[in-house]
């Protein structure tokens, strides 16, 4: 007779998370406070980018010297208009490859800021007064109200984890709600 394992059907318990079981924020210890940073995902920077134009530049630059040299001149026109349309579309989307939310909740006051290419927009509110509730249903954005002033966030975060994301946000503002109440609670 011999004895024979086999893998557990069930999933393994996760870990313990370092970062406190945050999925989006980061808690800061000294002085208490909340940073949510939401970053546009870009599988390459725009470093990166002008690396590869470059090189496709040499090589298309390249072929069509090889045509020139061989009496074909028509060649090095579109060569020329092709690197123009490909360097124009990529100087647009290099413009918006650092689009991000940040949201920081320190000092009984949440701070929204949006930027979407050259353009930054921010929004603050105090955290005692702050409403976090979904624009339509789930996967919609996630709306920051409060003080009749509102601002919707996650555009960068994909729509199933946006229901994760508000319940983070909502948990940061209880923590900052208890915090600041300690606060009061122990000035003489």
């Amino acid at each position: 007779m011999s004895v024979t394992t086999a893998p557990s059907p069930w999933p393994a318990p996760p870990a313990a998370r370092p970062d406190g079981g945050w999925r989006f924020g980061r808690e800061q210890a000294v002085p208490l406070a909340w940073l949510f940073d939401l970053r546009r995902n870009v599988s390459i920077t725009p470093r990166q980018l002008m690396g590869c134009y470059a090189l496709l530049c040499a090589v298309s630059l390249t072929v069509a010297a090889g045509f020139w040299l061989h009496g074909v001149t028509i060649v090095s026109l579109f060569t020329g208009v092709e690197l123009l349309a490909v360097g124009v579309a990529l100087l647009v989307f290099a413009r918006h490859a650092g689009d991000r939310e940040t949201i920081t909740l320190a000092d009984g006051e949440m701070s929204v800021v949006q930027q979407v290419g050259p353009a930054v927009e921010q929004v603050r509110f105090r955290a005692e007064w702050v409403r976090v509730e979904p624009v339509a249903d789930d996967g919609s954005l996630v709306e920051l109200s409060g003080e009749g002033r509102s601002v919707r966030v996650g555009r960068h975060v994909r729509p199933e984890m946006r229901v994760a994301l508000a319940q983070e946000l909502r948990r940061a503002l209880r923590l900052a709600r208890a915090a600041g109440a300690q606060a009061v609670d122990q000035e003489p």
